[in-house]
Protein backbone atom coordinates (compact mmCIF):
# COMPACT_ATOMS: atom_id res chain seq x y z
CA UNK A 1 0.00 0.00 0.00
CA UNK A 2 1.35 3.14 -1.16
CA UNK A 3 0.06 6.66 0.79
CA UNK A 4 -0.43 9.67 -1.03
CA UNK A 5 -0.08 12.97 0.41
CA UNK A 6 -2.65 14.95 -0.62
CA UNK A 7 -2.00 18.67 -2.24
CA UNK A 8 -4.55 20.34 0.25
CA UNK A 9 -2.81 18.80 3.62
CA UNK A 10 0.03 19.75 5.51
CA UNK A 11 0.39 15.48 6.12
CA UNK A 12 0.40 12.56 4.30
CA UNK A 13 -1.73 11.14 6.71
CA UNK A 14 -3.88 13.96 7.75
CA UNK A 15 -7.01 11.96 6.40
CA UNK A 16 -7.07 9.29 8.95
CA UNK A 17 -8.10 12.06 11.34
CA UNK A 18 -11.62 11.20 9.52
CA UNK A 19 -11.46 7.69 10.68
CA UNK A 20 -13.70 6.60 13.54
CA UNK A 21 -11.20 3.75 14.19
CA UNK A 22 -7.94 4.41 15.44
CA UNK A 23 -5.19 4.71 13.24
CA UNK A 24 -1.12 4.25 13.38
CA UNK A 25 1.41 4.29 11.03
CA UNK A 26 4.39 2.74 12.95
CA UNK A 27 8.50 2.35 12.26
CA UNK A 28 9.38 -1.53 11.34
CA UNK A 29 11.00 -1.16 15.12
CA UNK A 30 7.59 -0.38 16.50
CA UNK A 31 8.50 3.09 17.31
CA UNK A 32 5.54 5.93 16.79
CA UNK A 33 5.33 7.82 13.53
CA UNK A 34 1.62 9.28 13.30
CA UNK A 35 -1.55 8.30 15.43
CA UNK A 36 -4.74 9.80 14.34
CA UNK A 37 -7.47 11.63 16.34
CA UNK A 38 -10.16 8.68 17.37
CA UNK A 39 -6.50 7.16 18.96
CA UNK A 40 -6.20 10.35 20.84
CA UNK A 41 -9.94 10.59 22.29
CA UNK A 42 -10.30 6.75 23.33
CA UNK A 43 -6.77 6.86 25.00
CA UNK A 44 -7.43 10.18 26.11
CA UNK A 45 -3.96 11.08 26.09
CA UNK A 46 -2.04 13.68 23.21
CA UNK A 47 -0.48 12.81 20.22
CA UNK A 48 2.95 13.81 21.07
CA UNK A 49 2.79 11.68 24.08
CA UNK A 50 1.47 8.52 21.95
CA UNK A 51 4.38 9.49 19.47
CA UNK A 52 7.10 9.31 22.01
CA UNK A 53 7.12 5.25 22.72
CA UNK A 54 6.39 2.08 21.04
CA UNK A 55 3.29 0.52 19.92
CA UNK A 56 4.11 -2.51 22.09
CA UNK A 57 3.85 -0.76 25.21
CA UNK A 58 0.29 0.21 24.99
CA UNK A 59 -1.22 -3.21 25.34
CA UNK A 60 -1.48 -5.76 27.72
CA UNK A 61 -0.67 -8.75 26.28
CA UNK A 62 3.02 -7.42 23.89
CA UNK A 63 4.25 -10.10 22.90
CA UNK A 64 1.52 -11.79 20.53
CA UNK A 65 0.97 -8.53 18.87
CA UNK A 66 4.87 -8.22 18.33
CA UNK A 67 4.81 -11.54 16.68
CA UNK A 68 2.16 -10.75 14.63
CA UNK A 69 4.19 -7.24 14.05
CA UNK A 70 7.30 -9.11 13.18
CA UNK A 71 6.02 -11.70 10.45
CA UNK A 72 4.71 -8.46 8.56
CA UNK A 73 7.45 -6.65 8.56
CA UNK A 74 9.38 -9.81 7.32
CA UNK A 75 6.58 -9.46 4.43
CA UNK A 76 5.86 -12.97 5.64
CA UNK A 77 1.59 -11.34 5.50
CA UNK A 78 1.05 -8.40 3.48
CA UNK A 79 -1.54 -8.21 6.40
CA UNK A 80 -2.65 -9.98 9.50
CA UNK A 81 -5.07 -9.61 12.29
CA UNK A 82 -5.55 -10.55 16.09
CA UNK A 83 -7.76 -9.80 19.08
CA UNK A 84 -6.03 -7.98 21.57
CA UNK A 85 -6.19 -5.53 25.05
CA UNK A 86 -5.55 -2.43 24.92
CA UNK A 87 -3.99 -0.42 28.11
CA UNK A 88 -5.94 2.45 29.36
CA UNK A 89 -3.77 5.57 30.98
CA UNK A 90 -3.66 5.75 34.55
CA UNK A 91 -5.63 9.57 34.04
CA UNK A 92 -8.99 7.15 32.44
CA UNK A 93 -11.95 7.08 33.94
CA UNK A 94 -12.00 3.57 33.72
CA UNK A 95 -8.58 1.05 34.34
CA UNK A 96 -10.40 -1.84 32.33
CA UNK A 97 -8.20 -2.43 29.08
CA UNK A 98 -10.27 -2.69 26.15
CA UNK A 99 -10.98 -5.00 24.15
CA UNK A 100 -9.62 -4.31 20.23
CA UNK A 101 -9.32 -6.21 16.87
CA UNK A 102 -6.40 -5.48 15.58
CA UNK A 103 -5.39 -4.74 11.60
CA UNK A 104 -1.44 -4.99 10.61
CA UNK A 105 -0.59 -3.64 7.38
CA UNK A 106 2.61 -3.17 5.34
CA UNK A 107 2.81 0.17 3.72
CA UNK A 108 5.24 1.73 1.58
CA UNK A 109 6.92 -0.93 0.65
CA UNK A 110 7.33 -2.04 4.05
CA UNK A 111 9.26 0.63 4.82
CA UNK A 112 6.12 1.62 7.37
CA UNK A 113 3.39 -0.30 9.09
CA UNK A 114 -0.41 0.85 9.52
CA UNK A 115 -1.61 -0.29 12.79
CA UNK A 116 -5.65 0.03 12.62
CA UNK A 117 -7.68 -1.25 15.84
CA UNK A 118 -11.54 -1.67 16.16
CA UNK A 119 -13.03 -1.18 19.35
CA UNK A 120 -15.18 -4.89 19.63
CA UNK A 121 -17.54 -2.89 21.46
CA UNK A 122 -17.97 -0.14 19.16
CA UNK A 123 -20.64 -1.51 17.37
CA UNK A 124 -22.62 -2.73 20.49
CA UNK A 125 -22.43 0.88 21.70
CA UNK A 126 -23.52 2.37 18.74
CA UNK A 127 -26.62 -0.07 19.10
CA UNK A 128 -27.05 0.65 22.22
CA UNK A 129 -27.43 4.56 21.40
CA UNK A 130 -29.89 3.75 19.02
CA UNK A 131 -32.13 1.82 21.40
CA UNK A 132 -31.92 4.23 23.72
CA UNK A 133 -32.62 7.16 21.06
CA UNK A 134 -36.06 4.92 19.27
CA UNK A 135 -36.93 4.11 23.03
CA UNK A 136 -36.62 7.68 24.18
CA UNK A 137 -38.83 8.88 20.82
CA UNK A 138 -41.10 6.33 21.81
CA UNK A 139 -41.77 7.15 25.39
CA UNK A 140 -41.83 11.37 24.73
CA UNK A 141 -45.02 10.27 22.24
CA UNK A 142 -46.48 8.36 24.49
CA UNK A 143 -46.22 10.30 27.97
CA UNK A 144 -47.31 13.34 25.62
CA UNK A 145 -50.31 11.22 24.23
CA UNK A 146 -50.96 10.03 27.99
CA UNK A 147 -50.65 13.27 29.37
CA UNK A 148 -53.36 14.49 27.13
CA UNK A 149 -55.68 11.62 27.99
CA UNK A 150 -55.21 12.23 31.83
CA UNK A 151 -55.76 15.78 31.95
CA UNK A 152 -59.24 16.16 30.57
CA UNK A 153 -61.22 13.52 32.50
CA UNK A 154 -58.75 15.07 35.73
CA UNK A 155 -60.13 18.55 35.35
CA UNK A 156 -64.11 16.88 35.45
CA UNK A 157 -63.15 15.16 38.17
CA UNK A 158 -62.14 18.26 40.26
CA UNK A 159 -65.08 20.04 38.54
CA UNK A 160 -67.68 17.56 40.06
CA UNK A 161 -65.79 17.20 43.39
CA UNK A 162 -66.16 21.27 43.96
CA UNK A 163 -69.35 21.17 42.83
CA UNK A 164 -70.64 18.32 45.17
CA UNK A 165 -68.75 19.93 48.29
CA UNK A 166 -70.83 22.91 47.65
CA UNK A 167 -74.59 20.34 48.23
CA UNK A 168 -72.64 18.98 51.51
CA UNK A 169 -73.59 20.17 55.00
CA UNK A 170 -71.74 17.53 56.83
CA UNK A 171 -67.61 18.39 57.17
CA UNK A 172 -66.66 15.02 57.30
CA UNK A 173 -68.02 14.04 54.05
CA UNK A 174 -66.77 17.65 52.82
CA UNK A 175 -62.93 16.14 54.00
CA UNK A 176 -63.66 13.80 51.27
CA UNK A 177 -64.15 15.91 48.47
CA UNK A 178 -61.42 17.66 49.78
CA UNK A 179 -59.39 14.41 49.57
CA UNK A 180 -60.60 14.49 46.00
CA UNK A 181 -59.43 18.14 44.79
CA UNK A 182 -56.46 17.81 46.49
CA UNK A 183 -55.11 14.32 44.76
CA UNK A 184 -57.03 15.75 41.29
CA UNK A 185 -54.22 19.36 41.83
CA UNK A 186 -51.69 16.86 42.62
CA UNK A 187 -52.11 14.62 39.30
CA UNK A 188 -52.42 18.02 37.40
CA UNK A 189 -49.10 19.02 38.67
CA UNK A 190 -47.45 15.78 37.50
CA UNK A 191 -49.35 15.91 33.99
CA UNK A 192 -48.20 19.50 33.84
CA UNK A 193 -44.74 18.38 34.49
CA UNK A 194 -44.66 15.75 31.95
CA UNK A 195 -46.00 18.04 29.38
CA UNK A 196 -43.77 20.95 30.19
CA UNK A 197 -41.17 20.20 27.58
CA UNK A 198 -43.21 20.19 24.88
CA UNK A 199 -45.05 23.17 25.55
CA UNK A 200 -42.01 25.05 26.33
CA UNK A 201 -40.09 26.31 22.94
CA UNK A 202 -36.44 25.86 22.51
CA UNK A 203 -34.70 28.84 23.49
CA UNK A 204 -31.25 28.68 20.90
CA UNK A 205 -28.38 30.96 22.00
CA UNK A 206 -24.47 30.65 22.41
CA UNK A 207 -23.68 28.76 25.27
CA UNK A 208 -20.23 28.30 27.15
CA UNK A 209 -20.97 25.14 29.06
CA UNK A 210 -18.36 26.36 32.10
CA UNK A 211 -20.67 28.93 32.52
CA UNK A 212 -23.54 26.34 33.06
CA UNK A 213 -21.72 24.22 35.28
CA UNK A 214 -20.17 26.71 37.73
CA UNK A 215 -24.31 27.89 38.26
CA UNK A 216 -25.14 24.78 38.90
CA UNK A 217 -22.11 23.93 41.00
CA UNK A 218 -23.25 27.08 43.57
CA UNK A 219 -26.41 25.44 43.26
CA UNK A 220 -25.96 22.40 44.97
CA UNK A 221 -22.91 23.63 47.14
CA UNK A 222 -25.48 25.94 48.54
CA UNK A 223 -27.97 23.27 49.61
CA UNK A 224 -24.93 20.85 50.52
CA UNK A 225 -23.11 23.18 52.50
CA UNK A 226 -21.29 20.71 54.40
CA UNK A 227 -19.06 17.41 53.65
CA UNK A 228 -19.97 18.09 49.92
CA UNK A 229 -16.52 18.30 47.38
CA UNK A 230 -17.86 19.47 43.70
CA UNK A 231 -14.42 19.36 41.84
CA UNK A 232 -13.71 21.29 38.72
CA UNK A 233 -11.90 19.16 35.89
CA UNK A 234 -13.12 21.36 32.93
CA UNK A 235 -10.91 21.72 29.60
CA UNK A 236 -11.07 25.71 28.58
CA UNK A 237 -10.33 25.72 25.36
CA UNK A 238 -13.89 23.80 24.39
CA UNK A 239 -15.85 26.25 22.17
CA UNK A 240 -19.15 28.15 22.87
CA UNK A 241 -22.30 26.08 20.75
CA UNK A 242 -25.58 27.19 20.04
CA UNK A 243 -28.30 25.75 22.29
CA UNK A 244 -30.42 26.28 25.21
CA UNK A 245 -28.74 27.73 28.39
CA UNK A 246 -31.43 26.86 30.92
CA UNK A 247 -32.43 23.68 29.38
CA UNK A 248 -28.62 22.35 30.14
CA UNK A 249 -28.70 24.36 33.15
CA UNK A 250 -31.70 22.32 34.05
CA UNK A 251 -29.96 18.84 32.44
CA UNK A 252 -27.54 19.39 34.70
CA UNK A 253 -28.81 19.99 38.13
CA UNK A 254 -30.97 17.21 37.68
CA UNK A 255 -27.95 14.68 37.53
CA UNK A 256 -25.96 16.83 40.05
CA UNK A 257 -29.26 16.86 42.45
CA UNK A 258 -29.41 13.13 42.22
CA UNK A 259 -26.16 12.38 42.82
CA UNK A 260 -26.05 14.84 46.07
CA UNK A 261 -28.48 12.74 47.41
CA UNK A 262 -27.52 9.80 46.59
CA UNK A 263 -24.12 10.28 48.85
CA UNK A 264 -25.41 8.31 51.93
CA UNK A 265 -25.23 10.59 55.04
CA UNK A 266 -21.94 8.79 56.37
CA UNK A 267 -19.78 10.42 53.42
CA UNK A 268 -21.09 13.59 53.94
CA UNK A 269 -20.16 13.36 57.90
CA UNK A 270 -16.91 11.80 57.33
CA UNK A 271 -16.65 14.83 54.40
CA UNK A 272 -15.43 12.56 51.35
CA UNK A 273 -18.38 13.00 49.96
CA UNK A 274 -17.68 13.68 45.97
CA UNK A 275 -18.80 14.81 42.77
CA UNK A 276 -16.56 15.83 39.78
CA UNK A 277 -17.17 17.82 36.62
CA UNK A 278 -15.09 17.17 33.79
CA UNK A 279 -15.53 18.26 30.21
CA UNK A 280 -13.20 17.20 27.14
CA UNK A 281 -13.50 17.48 23.27
CA UNK A 282 -14.23 14.24 21.42
CA UNK A 283 -13.23 13.95 18.00
CA UNK A 284 -14.92 12.00 15.04
CA UNK A 285 -17.94 10.79 17.59
CA UNK A 286 -21.33 9.00 16.29
CA UNK A 287 -24.48 9.82 17.49
CA UNK A 288 -27.44 8.49 16.89
CA UNK A 289 -25.80 6.64 13.66
CA UNK A 290 -24.74 10.40 12.54
CA UNK A 291 -21.29 11.23 12.71
CA UNK A 292 -19.90 14.32 14.28
CA UNK A 293 -16.48 16.01 14.05
CA UNK A 294 -16.11 17.22 17.65
CA UNK A 295 -18.25 16.86 20.35
CA UNK A 296 -18.29 18.13 23.78
CA UNK A 297 -17.78 15.34 25.83
CA UNK A 298 -19.45 16.37 30.10
CA UNK A 299 -18.66 13.93 32.59
CA UNK A 300 -20.57 13.77 35.93
CA UNK A 301 -19.10 11.16 38.50
CA UNK A 302 -19.86 10.72 42.17
CA UNK A 303 -18.65 8.11 44.74
CA UNK A 304 -22.34 7.17 45.97
CA UNK A 305 -23.34 4.05 46.05
CA UNK A 306 -24.29 3.41 42.63
CA UNK A 307 -27.14 3.31 40.89
CA UNK A 308 -29.77 -0.04 41.91
CA UNK A 309 -28.73 -2.64 39.90
CA UNK A 310 -32.94 -3.83 38.74
CA UNK A 311 -33.37 -0.26 37.39
CA UNK A 312 -29.47 0.16 35.46
CA UNK A 313 -31.42 -0.03 32.26
CA UNK A 314 -34.57 2.10 33.16
CA UNK A 315 -33.27 4.96 34.62
CA UNK A 316 -33.92 7.18 31.81
CA UNK A 317 -37.91 5.79 31.55
CA UNK A 318 -40.26 8.38 33.34
CA UNK A 319 -41.66 7.68 36.60
CA UNK A 320 -38.72 4.85 37.55
CA UNK A 321 -36.72 6.66 40.08
CA UNK A 322 -34.05 4.92 42.78
CA UNK A 323 -35.05 6.83 45.61
CA UNK A 324 -37.90 6.72 48.05
CA UNK A 325 -40.28 10.01 47.04
CA UNK A 326 -38.63 11.06 43.80
CA UNK A 327 -40.89 11.88 40.47
CA UNK A 328 -38.80 9.93 38.32
CA UNK A 329 -39.05 12.46 35.77
CA UNK A 330 -35.73 14.14 36.20
CA UNK A 331 -33.35 11.80 34.25
CA UNK A 332 -36.43 11.84 31.56
CA UNK A 333 -36.44 15.15 30.99
CA UNK A 334 -32.36 14.95 30.93
CA UNK A 335 -32.57 13.07 28.29
CA UNK A 336 -35.13 14.51 26.12
CA UNK A 337 -33.64 17.98 26.65
CA UNK A 338 -30.02 16.43 25.23
CA UNK A 339 -31.94 15.17 22.27
CA UNK A 340 -32.66 18.46 21.53
CA UNK A 341 -29.35 19.13 21.26
CA UNK A 342 -29.01 16.45 19.00
CA UNK A 343 -26.90 14.92 21.83
CA UNK A 344 -27.28 11.58 23.78
CA UNK A 345 -27.11 10.76 28.15
CA UNK A 346 -25.11 7.28 28.89
CA UNK A 347 -24.72 5.91 32.39
CA UNK A 348 -22.31 3.90 33.71
CA UNK A 349 -23.17 2.51 37.97
CA UNK A 350 -21.51 0.29 40.25
CA UNK A 351 -21.04 0.33 43.85
CA UNK A 352 -18.96 3.58 44.94
CA UNK A 353 -18.82 5.46 41.18
CA UNK A 354 -21.26 6.11 38.80
CA UNK A 355 -20.90 8.32 35.96
CA UNK A 356 -23.17 9.94 34.13
CA UNK A 357 -21.61 10.94 30.17
CA UNK A 358 -23.14 13.68 27.92
CA UNK A 359 -22.42 14.07 24.27
CA UNK A 360 -23.37 16.85 22.29
CA UNK A 361 -21.81 17.87 18.66
CA UNK A 362 -19.73 21.24 18.60
CA UNK A 363 -19.18 23.30 15.45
Amino acid sequence: MKLLKSPTSGHAFDAFDHLATMVAVLRPDGRCVYVNAAFETTLGLPRRALQRGRVFDWFVDPATLKVTFDAVVANEFATARLEALLRRPPSATTADPLPVHAIVTQIDHGEQVLLELVEIEQQTRQDREARTLDQARVTKELIRNLAHEIKNPLGGIRGAAQLLEMDLESKALREYTQVIIHEADRLQALVDRLLAPHRRPHMVADVNIHEVLERVRALILAEFPKGLVVQRDYDISLPEFRGDREQLIQVVLNITHNAAQALTARRLDDGDARIVMRTRAARQVTIGRQRYRLALELHIEDNGPGVPPEIRDRIFFPLVSGREGGSGLGLTLAQDFIQQHHGLIECESEAGRTLFKIQIPLP
